[in-house]
Formats: structure tokens, sequence, C-alpha cells
């Protein structure tokens, strides 16, 4: 099976604002195939995770894949990890603001509460149910990731409009 790179959906597009579809069987010849596209899709890109709705396919899929880029030089490495059905829960009720950006909302940054220490649940490429404790960046990746799952993007969770600033503005400060 080859692997296809996908032009990432922009704000605006109507499959952004749905909610993602459960995966059944992710067994299934055409959902390992839109795994192996969204890995494509995202190393073509300084991103650090990826939802299938950003990629047009309304189905409950992202993948986490945190590492130093232009765009996140502090971001922490961790394996790209594919995550089908997610879910989580908070392990506390602190929250911390901290820059957002997204490869559908191109040259715009905000500040975004987010929790801070969160258990994850999902199916993994092959089957097998995972539980995970993610903090920090990572959590919020997370987070970020599955809000495109409910048809939500990172400016709705946006406490105050004067959190938005160009991404220009935004490497002027960092």
């Amino acid at each position: 099976m080859t692997s296809n790179s996908y032009e990432i959906a922009q704000l605006g597009a109507s499959v952004l604002r749905q909610t993602a579809v459960i995966v059944p069987d992710v067994h299934r010849a055409d959902i390992q195939q839109l795994i192996k596209d969204m890995h494509t899709t995202l190393s073509a890109t300084e991103g650090v995770g990826l939802a299938a709705p950003q990629i047009g396919i309304s189905k409950r899929i992202i993948i986490v894949a945190s590492k130093p880029t232009r765009r996140y030089p502090c971001a922490p490495l961790m394996e790209a990890t594919v995550m089908i059905n997610p879910s989580f829960q908070t392990l506390s009720d602190v929250t911390e603001k901290d820059w957002e950006g997204c490869l559908s909302i191109p040259g715009v940054r905000a500040l975004v509460p987010r929790y801070t220490d969160i258990m994850i649940y999902y199916t993994d490429r092959d089957g097998i149910a995972v539980s995970l404790q993610l903090a920090g960046f990572v959590a919020r990746v997370f987070q970020h990731e599955f809000d495109h799952l409910e048809g939500k993007v990172y400016l709705d969770k946006v406490e105050n409009n004067a959190d938005i600033i160009a991404e220009s503005e935004y490497f002027k400060l960092h």
C-alpha cells in the first residue's frame, strides 16, 4: 500500500465543525490506509498532531507526535502515536493558558486554557486498548486534536479575543 499526502482542511471547511464518526474496526484496510496517509501528511508539516477531520475525513483518529520544530522549539520528543476512538478524563481541575497554533488555521496563534494532567484512553492501530497519563505540552496537544473530533477548533476555547495574535507577532515574542 502506498501512502498519500493530503491537503490540510482550512478553517471554514464543514468537516472541521462535524463530530467525527467512531471507527468500529481498526483492522479494516481503509482505516489502516488512512493511518498511513495521516502519518505521511503530518510528516510533511511542522505540526505536532493531526486529526482525521483535518484531512477531510470524519473519523475518530488522531496522531500525537510531539517534537521540537520551528513552530514549537521546546516541544518534548515522543514517538508519533496513533489514537483511535480516544477519550480522556481530567486528573485535576488545574488548567494553564499557553500558546497554540493549528495547521488548519495558519498564521494565527492564541493563548488557550487546557487541563495540565489527564488520563487518556484509546485503541491503537493494532486494536489494543491503551490508557496513558499525559501532562504538560503533550496533554495540550492531545486535547487540541481531540477537539477536532468534536467539531471544535482551538479558537473556540480562547477566553479573550486579545489572546489571539498573528503568528508573525508570536515569533517576535519567542
